[in-house]
């Protein structure tokens, strides 16, 4: 008896970190328009990095912007593009735990990371260079709108169809090309 449970204790921890983190642990999703960082060398190797900074939540189909401080074992970086991370509440309301890909290591591999935050009742944009506030819904119809919801998988927006002027009859449907034009096959 003894012996089976030193062998499960022994397997315990290689158990635990095999797949460490799995997407359906992580629902929600972050996108960083801006943070600072500070980075902490021991023995001249990055130990740590520390700083704060803007960013929205994706949670139950709402964006909600919040402000954030946070010390990680590796470099923040913003978002690009549309793109998010993967998150889940450690403390709901208090502390984000977002997923950050490690550069350089395997495909897949992660390092988690705490966002202590401040949740704001707006959502941020951002608009030629510079970070903007509008309210949850304005951005939330936009999101409907150009069918972008992150949570969904839909992480680019798409652009609308343009919508035909008041008055204006709808546009036609283009001739169908004949058999043998250039370009068909």
């Amino acid at each position: 008896m003894r012996r089976v449970f030193l062998c499960a204790l022994l397997l315990l921890p290689a158990a635990a970190f095999a797949g460490k983190w799995t997407a359906a642990d992580f629902p929600l999703r972050v996108h960083i328009f801006e943070h600072n960082g500070y980075s902490h060398y021991r023995y001249q190797n990055l130990d740590a990095v520390d700083g704060e900074g803007r960013a929205n939540l994706y949670e139950n189909g709402m964006p909600r912007g919040f402000d954030f401080g946070y010390r990680c074992v590796d470099r923040l970086r913003n978002s690009i593009g549309y793109e998010t991370y993967m998150a889940r509440w450690k403390k709901t309301g208090r502390v984000l735990e977002i997923l950050l890909p490690q550069l350089g290591g395997k495909p897949g591999a992660m390092e988690s990371c705490e966002l202590h935050v401040t949740m704001k009742d707006t959502a941020y944009f951002k608009h030629n260079g510079l970070i903007n506030e509008e309210s949850q819904q304005q951005f939330k119809d936009w999101m409907v709108k150009h069918q972008y919801d992150p949570e969904q998988g839909l992480n680019e927006p798409v652009k609308p169809e343009p919508q035909p002027a008041q008055g204006a009859a709808p546009s036609q449907p283009a001739p169908a090309p004949q058999a043998g034009a250039p370009g068909q096959q």
